[in-house]
């Protein structure tokens, strides 16, 4: 179940106690995204980012089994009904490397953009980005705390809230 613990307006986190309710979010937050959205993604080994990413593709057309991590490659476009750019910064030795390489480039306003591990390259993000931190709870829960640093983030985030499942909302405090 997916459950909302807390949420503002530039702020909110989500419990979801399975890998079936990490979907779900995915596909929530699938139906927010719109082209232009650029959402960093941050958490350990293991917290979810490629499943998540998985879910967000799926919801936008893409087959799941054609996402995997691009670990190696660095990038992954997909098509989807929105254009999807996938990138993982884990093997970059250095943040300057994201400019470097050209990485900067995907996020293109026809699609929306995935960073996993944006944390290593967060002075190269653009200011306004959906940050999504995921902190590992038990082997299969997660707790999500999503941030907006700007209008169109901020907008993405309030339209998440109003996509919540209704029973998630009874549980929400506002600060």
């Amino acid at each position: 179940m997916l459950t909302l613990q807390h949420h503002d307006d530039r702020q909110l986190r989500l419990a979801a106690d399975t890998e079936h309710d990490t979907r779900e979010f995915g596909e929530r937050l699938a139906a927010v995204l719109a082209p232009g959205a650029i959402v960093a993604l941050v958490g350990d080994l293991g917290a979810g980012k490629t499943l998540l990413v998985k879910a967000i593709a799926a919801a936008l057309g893409v087959p799941s089994d054609e996402v995997s991590s691009p670990t190696f490659t660095l990038i992954q476009e997909y098509d989807g009904r929105i254009p999807l750019r996938h990138c993982d910064t884990y093997r970059l030795r250095d943040p300057s490397e994201f400019l470097d390489l050209g990485l900067d480039e995907l996020f293109a306003r026809d699609g929306i953009a995935l960073v996993e591990w944006a944390d290593r390259v967060r002075d190269f993000l653009p200011r306004d980005v959906l940050t999504i931190q995921i902190e590992i709870t038990s082997p299969e829960a997660r707790l999500f705390a999503v941030t907006a640093s700007g209008p169109a983030s901020q907008q993405m985030l309030v339209r998440l809230t109003q996509n919540l499942p209704r029973e998630a909302t009874p549980h929400a405090s506002r600060d």
